[in-house]
C-alpha cells in the first residue's frame, strides 16, 4: 500500500546534466511517510456483513465517502469495529486507490447455553446468574463474566476450588452452543474460628452463639463446619444481637 517514494520527483531532474547540475552526494528530500498522507475516499462499502446492515457498520466508524482519510483513520476504524463486539474479524482494503472496501465477519448467534458438571448448584440457579442467552450475540467478554458469576456462585457455597471451562460449538448458519464445563471441587471447611476483642465473654461463649463451627473430630461430619457466606452473615447478626442483649 506504500506509496513509491519517488512521487512528486520531476523526471527532469533524474536527467539533469551540465554544471548546474545537483551534485551526486545531495539526496533528494525524504519523501512523506505513508500513513500522514491525506487521501480522498473515492467510494466506500462493507462485505461479509449479514444480519447487520452495511450503514450500521459504517456508523461505528469515521470513514465517509468523499472524506479525507489517513492509514490512522483506516487503523481507527478497525479498532473501532472491534470494540463493538458485534464482529470476529475486521480487514480494509483499497488504502491506495481510494476504493474503500470494509470486511467484516460477524459474531455469531448463541443456540443454547449448557451446563456440565454441576451436581451441587442446580441449573436453574446457575442460570439465573448469568446474562448469556439463546438469540444474543456471543462475545467473549460476555462469556467471561458468566464464568466469573459462576465462580462466585461456588465461592458463596464454600467451594473455592470451583473452576470454569467455557466451549463453543459451531454450528452452521454461523451459530454457536456455548456449554460451562463446571469442575466444582471440594467444600472448603472452617477449621478454626478466631475471636478478636471480646474481653467480657471467653472465645467459648462467643463460639458457640454462632452457627458456624470449627473442624473437629466431633464436628467433622457436620454442614456447619463448611464455609458459607450466608451463614457467617447471619452469625454477625447473632453476635450483634448477642452482644446488645448482654448489655
Amino acid at each position: 500500500m506504500a506509496s513509491s517514494i519517488l512521487a512528486g520527483l520531476p523526471t527532469a531532474a533524474l536527467a539533469q546534466t551540465g554544471p548546474d547540475a545537483a551534485s551526486p552526494t545531495e539526496k533528494p528530500a525524504p519523501a512523506q511517510p505513508t500513513s500522514a498522507v491525506a487521501r480522498t475516499i473515492r467510494t466506500l462499502r462493507v462485505e461479509g456483513s449479514q444480519r447487520i446492515e452495511p450503514d450500521t457498520v459504517l456508523s461505528y466508524t469515521k470513514l465517509r465517502a468523499g472524506t479525507v482519510f489517513s492509514n490512522e483513520t483506516l487503523d481507527q476504524a478497525i479498532k473501532d469495529l472491534l470494540a463493538s463486539e458485534l464482529f470476529a474479524d475486521v480487514t480494509i482494503d483499497g488504502a491506495v486507490s481510494g476504493d474503500i472496501v470494509v470486511r467484516v465477519r460477524e459474531n455469531p448467534i448463541i443456540n443454547r447455553v449448557l451446563l456440565e458438571g454441576n451436581k451441587r448448584l442446580k441449573a436453574d440457579k446457575i442460570t439465573k446468574e448469568i446474562k448469556l442467552a439463546p438469540r444474543q450475540i456471543f462475545t467473549r467478554s460476555a462469556v467471561r463474566q458468566d464464568v466469573a458469576r459462576i465462580i462466585e456462585l461456588y465461592r458463596r457455597q464454600g467451594r473455592f476450588a470451583a473452576s470454569v471451562a467455557p466451549k463453543m460449538v459451531s454450528l452452521d448458519q454461523n451459530r454457536v452452543d456455548i456449554i460451562f464445563e463446571i469442575s466444582e471441587g471440594p467444600k472448603s471447611k472452617v477449621r478454626q474460628i478466631n475471636i478478636i476483642g471480646n474481653e467480657v465473654f471467653s472465645d467459648a461463649k462467643v463460639r458457640g452463639q454462632m452457627a458456624t463451627k470449627q473442624t473437629s473430630l466431633l464436628t467433622i461430619l457436620s454442614s456447619n463446619t463448611s464455609y458459607d457466606q450466608d451463614r457467617l452473615a447471619y452469625d454477625q447478626q447473632k453476635l450483634r444481637q448477642f452482644y446488645l442483649t448482654e448489655g
